[in-house]
């Protein structure tokens, strides 16, 4: 099957090669790995999101979350800090507004239909970039198994924040590598074998390749900002406009009129691929 694959796209190199770069670039790579990335979310029936801090799935993919889980997929988030820095408050302590967080990552969670909500539980500000911390999320990939992972774009230019450089980049490794099981190899002897999850959607990404109508959630991805009040109270009418400003300008370009846009690749081209920013 893959030889036959194979000869058919040497036999149609020569017009590959005449298509525009982005066209020739997905149409050889999703016709020799087998996948169609339009259809990537709606062939998927588990979706776990990754966050920098609780908050971050709801900004970066609330509306495409509430849109999976109204379809019938099981939807799961891993929240990496405990967002307790998120203050301009001096009186207000770091661990106090951490459990104030925690609550409020459940309430918009619920509104979404998470299933359920996970924590690695490292300080705001501090997330670090190692090897402890890709095996924490290695371990939660093959717990969950999920076909889809959301995370931010750690590639992102000009993002200046850790958390969400360090976070997009473990959950890239982590997603690269849970299907070997000499990674972890105390998973094993747990009884959680290796899982391959076949895609990994970045939000926050200025090369998106993929937009999600969310035009019938919006209003859902709103009301879970909502549920953050320690951030969002307070100005709110900014964040109300940049939202919905994001998402029309994202809905013009598949002609609906909200969309969220994702960077989203087939796992094998994490790894030396360097036509995956064209794909």
């Amino acid at each position: 099957m893959v030889m036959d694959t194979l000869n058919e796209l040497f036999g149609a190199l020569e017009e590959l090669l005449k298509l525009p770069l982005e066209d020739s670039v997905r149409l050889a790579v999703e016709k020799l790995l087998g996948v169609n990335i339009a259809r990537a979310f709606e062939e998927s029936n588990r979706v776990l999101c990754v966050a920098p801090h609780p908050d971050d799935c709801e900004l970066g993919a609330g509306g495409t979350i509430a849109s999976l889980s109204r379809s019938g997929k099981e939807v799961f988030i891993v929240v990496a800090t405990d967002g307790g820095l998120g203050t301009d408050d001096p009186e207000m302590h770091p661990s106090q507004l951490a459990e104030i967080r925690r609550k409020e990552q459940l309430e918009a969670a619920s509104l979404m239909g998470v299933k359920q909500v996970y924590w690695l539980g490292y300080r705001d500000g501090f997330m670090p970039y190692d090897a402890e911390a890709r095996s924490r999320l290695i371990t939660l990939i093959r717990l969950l198994k999920p076909d889809v992972v959301l995370t931010p774009d750690p590639w992102l230019p000009y993002e200046a924040h850790p958390d969400h450089r360090n976070t997009g980049l473990l959950a890239a490794e982590a997603v690269l590598v849970s299907g070997l099981p000499h990674f972890n190899e105390e998973d094993l002897r747990a009884g959680l074998k290796p899982w391959s999850t076949r895609f990994i959607a970045f939000y926050y990404t200025h090369r998106p390749n993929y937009y999600h109508d969310i035009t019938e959630t919006i209003e859902v991805k709103l009301e879970a900002l909502k549920a953050h009040k320690s951030q969002f109270t307070s100005n709110w009418s900014y964040w109300e406009f940049y939202v919905k400003f994001t998402a029309a300008l994202n809905g013009r370009v598949i002609n609906t009129e909200y969309a969220e846009a994702f960077k989203l690749l087939p796992t094998l081209l994490l790894h030396v691929a360097p036509f995956a920013e064209v794909f």
